[in-house]
């Protein structure tokens, strides 16, 4: 057993909150020993009222300069580590990059995310519109998706553009299968609808003259998100997703017209009559019953584009020519003596 001295130093380091490690290496032993000493209760001491205090601070290479990095960070927030450790370098700072990274990642302010404001429109209001690329075995489509924003009632076709034309006449066509046009529709930053938007400077959007007439024409009003602000389009958004999960995959077509006669029996059958996740109803029902009447009339005829050049035909793709390959004939007697018989 050890002297008195040896357990009043043990006591001494223990209350001071050194770790067993620490005191171990002090008293030149082994940290088993020293929990033996404990267990044998030679300190007359509780092993469970010992506490280990936090360890004191120890400077660092990059002390003199978190100032000057506070200080560059509260003004452009989104320097990066790199761009700062160019600049204390500059300064003396002798450290490494990790450190300064570990640092930055502590301090950088970060602004608070703005928040996702979901708006629901009256019957009738809005319809949401978009493309979304597909890709299936003999080429490119390019789906337009039109969502009632209030019903969220969807329409969808494909086509192997996506041009003003193909814009427009897929337009119509929704309205004929909506029966009405409502009163404003949201797209994206269309370059058929909008070609330019200079809000974020103050500006306005400039649309495109042509499409212009044409929703004067139908007798909707042009609203565009702002550029880099697509989520105020999500009831458009959310069913691209939809359209590729529950159409689009795990099926097989066997061209453009069995493509666009599964869409409307999907359509009918399905996207139509689920019920919906945000308005905990069927999309036909919510149409039928509170917005199939507030949409205003559909033209009296199609829309003759002024400034649009002739359509050109979409492209034929031709089938691989299949290899003709020689068959050699013969009697029926020859194939009877190859096998050892009789013919």
């Amino acid at each position: 057993m050890y002297g008195w001295e040896q357990r009043m130093l043990l006591r001494h380091y223990l209350e001071q909150g050194l770790t067993l490690t620490a005191i171990a290496e002090r008293l030149r032993c082994d940290r088993r020993t020293i929990h033996r000493w404990i267990a044998a209760g030679q300190l007359d001491l509780d092993p469970t009222t010992v506490h280990y205090g936090p360890r004191p601070p120890t400077d660092t290479k990059l002390d003199p300069y978190k100032p000057l990095i506070r200080e560059r960070l509260t003004t452009y927030p989104e320097l990066t580590a790199v761009r700062l450790m160019a600049e204390i370098r500059a300064a003396g700072y002798p450290g490494s990059l990790t450190q300064l990274k570990v640092f930055v990642r502590q301090i950088r302010p970060r602004p608070e995310p703005e928040p996702v404001v979901r708006f629901e429109t009256a019957p009738g209001h809005q319809a949401q519109v978009d493309f979304a690329r597909f890709v299936l075995p003999w080429g490119v489509r390019y789906g337009l998706l039109v969502v009632l924003g209030y019903s969220r009632l969807l329409w969808l076709q494909c086509f192997a553009r996506q041009t003003m034309r193909v814009l427009m006449r897929g337009l119509e066509q929704a309205f004929q299968y909506f029966g009405g046009v409502p009163q404003e529709l949201l797209f994206d930053q269309l370059k058929a609808v909008i070609l330019e938007d200079q809000r974020p400077v103050g500006g306005r959007v400039l649309e495109n003259p042509e499409f212009l007439r044409f929703a004067a024409h139908w007798g909707f009003r042009i609203r565009s998100c702002r550029p880099y602000r697509a989520q105020t389009k999500g009831k458009v958004e959310r069913p691209v997703r939809y359209v590729r999960q529950s159409f689009l995959y795990g099926r097989e077509f066997a061209g453009d017209a069995d493509l666009s006669a599964q869409v409307l029996h999907w359509l009918e059958h399905t996207a139509n009559v689920r019920v919906h996740r945000t308005t905990g109803e069927r999309p036909l029902d919510r149409f039928d019953r509170d917005e199939r009447a507030a949409l205003r009339p559909v033209a009296a005829r199609p829309y003759q584009p002024l400034g649009l050049p002739p359509e050109r035909p979409s492209p034929v793709v031709a089938p691989r020519p299949v290899p003709h390959v020689a068959v050699e004939r013969r009697a029926l007697a020859a194939y009877a003596a190859l096998a050892g018989g009789t013919p």
